[in-house]
Parts: C-alpha cells; structure tokens; sequence
C-alpha cells in the first residue's frame, strides 16, 4: 500500500510517499480502507524525533481515520465489510489502510463526509475529555481556551457551545485570527501578543478568573495561567510547546484549591479509550448526526502533498482542522 513515510527525523524534507506492506487486522481489532486523514500537532512532534509511537502501534504518521472497514479480525464486535466508520489509532493514519481496534471505532454519521469524519477522533475527543470529563466543565462557568483557530481549540469551542451553552468562552488567538474566533462562538477573545491574557481574563470575569483551562503551551504560561485560574479551578494541560518545565507557588495553589491536571489521550490503555470514546459517541455522536456540531475544515490536501499540509500546520496557518485525502 501507499503511505507517507520518515527519510529519517527532521524538517518536512523528511516526508515522502512510499509502499509498505499492508497491515493485518489482529482479534478484537479491524481494518480500515482509509479515505481520509487529518494532520495534528503530534505529527509534527513525531516527525521531528521527539514523540515516538506506544508500543505495538504502526510508526507511521497519523492518529484518526475516516473510511470503510475492509477486514474484522476476530472478536471485533459487529463491525461489518463496508461499514463507513471514523477511527482513532495510535498511528498509520497517513496510508491507505490503517488497523483500529475495534472499541477505538466508531460509525460515521449519514451527514458527514468522510474528510469531516476525518476530523473527529483526535481533537474533538481530547477536546470532549479534558474539559468535560477531567476539567468538570459546568454551565455558568467561564473557560479560557488556548489555541486560536487550532483543531483542538475550534472542537472546544463549538462542544462548549453545543453542550453547555451558558458557559462563557474565552480564547486567547493572534491577531488575524481574532474575528473568526467570535464568529464560531467566543464571547471574547485576547490577542496573546498584544494584552495581557491573565489580566483580560480577571477584568472580564469580575476578579473571579476561569473555572477550566485548557492549555497546551505548559511552562512557559503556568504562571500567568494560575494567575487567571479561579478559586477551585481546573488547569488542564495537552502540551508543552512553550517548555516542559516551569516554577510553582504551591502554597498559593492550595490557598486557592486550584487543580494542575495532566493530559494525554495516545498513551491511554486500550481498554481506557474504548471508555472514553464509548462516552463521547454517546453525547456528541448526535450532535454531528444533525449537523448541531459541523466540523471546520480548513482544507484538504491530497496524500502527496503532505508536506505542504505540515507547513501550514508549523506557520498556524490553519482555521481548523488539516485533512489529506487519501483515496477518492
């Protein structure tokens, strides 16, 4: 089969389409024909050196799938041959067939194409299990996302809206970017390089601060973000783009009841996943089914074009989700 394949670790020159063997669906696990494929942040990470597969999971790039099942090994379930579904694996996504195991799987809603579909299983649920389920997101609160138009961030905001509408949504995004924000649903939004978030975030909340932070910069915006983070509230963080290691006040941490939660979803047990995405097909599967939640795509690149589709992930480029097409 054709897959994106590493010419080593390093910048986009990197990448390059090649033929590997196809994979075998093992028990409890089935293979995907692969339509299309999303890029996200851990590629690049990936590709780069610096974040290698679990163990057990194909090296090759990608972690969500859209597509139709061509093979059910034993033990998985009732998926049939044909089957239109949307996957989340530990890696080969770039490639035109990809194994899942069979609880990581989930059908594709009759109104979504399979490039939306293609956008769903990575970041709309780490945006699903880091506010909700770890970040306790409630109505009435306020939540502070970090991320402008990234994939993570734009799931967030439109999940946020979607399943707790009196939640107040704040963003801190770039300048250019600003606009597009608010017209997905920000009440506000902060120019990061302009204002000073922690400060904006106090004087929109009457002094009160953000009930969930989710964060994937990590060292280098602790400080400010315990400055903006409520009494009682919850700082999740996905990443560590700005640094991993940074100083705490930890005796003003408990004063406050503050939380500092830790979060990855690729890591996970198997059985830990299956969990998680058994709970969000169940609240957000409807949400897509009637379009209540659409997934925002920013474009979609054919396979050999993956390189191009890295660099705009690198320059934040994007609005939204990347996707690469695989197969018509």
């Amino acid at each position: 089969m054709k897959a994106v394949l590493l010419n080593g670790f390093g910048g986009r020159e990197v990448l390059g389409l090649g033929e590997v063997p196809e994979p075998a669906a093992g028990v409890g696990q089935v293979r995907i024909k692969v339509i299309a494929t999303s890029v996200n942040r851990p590629d690049i990470i990936q590709r780069q050196g610096n974040y290698p597969a679990p163990k057990g999971d194909s090296e090759i790039l990608g972690l969500e799938v859209a597509g139709t099942v061509d093979h059910v090994g034993a033990q998985a379930g009732d998926w049939k041959i044909g089957d239109r579904v949307m996957a989340l694996v530990g890696g080969g996504g770039y490639a035109q067939f990809a194994v899942a195991h069979a609880g990581h799987v989930m059908p594709i809603p009759e109104a979504l194409s399979f490039e939306e579909a293609a956008c769903i299983c990575e970041t709309y649920i780490t945006a699903y299990l880091n506010l909700f389920m770890l970040g306790g997101l409630r109505e009435k609160q306020t939540v502070l996302l970090h991320g402008g138009g990234g994939g993570v961030n734009t799931a967030a905001i439109q999940l946020v809206r979607a399943l707790t509408p009196d939640v107040r949504i704040a963003v801190t995004a770039s300048a250019g970017k600003v606009e597009r924000v608010k017209q997905l649903g920000a009440e506000f939004v902060i120019d990061y390089r302009a204002q000073n978030f922690a400060e904006e975030i106090k004087q929109r909340t009457d002094n009160k601060g953000a009930d969930v932070i989710l964060d994937h910069i990590g060292a280098d915006y602790l400080s400010a973000n315990m400055k903006a983070l409520a009494v009682g509230g919850r700082l999740v963080i996905i990443g560590v783009l700005g640094g991993a290691k940074a100083e705490l006040n930890l005796a003003l941490m408990m004063v406050k009841r503050q939380q500092i939660i830790g979060s990855v979803l690729r890591s996970r047990s198997v059985a830990e996943k299956a969990a998680i995405i058994a709970r969000f097909a169940e609240q957000v599967l409807p949400l897509l089914a009637d379009r209540s939640v659409v997934p925002l795509i920013h474009q979609v690149y054919p396979l050999a074009a993956v390189a191009d589709a890295h660099q705009a992930m690198e320059e934040s480029a994007h609005f939204g989700k990347i996707v690469l097409a695989v197969a018509p």
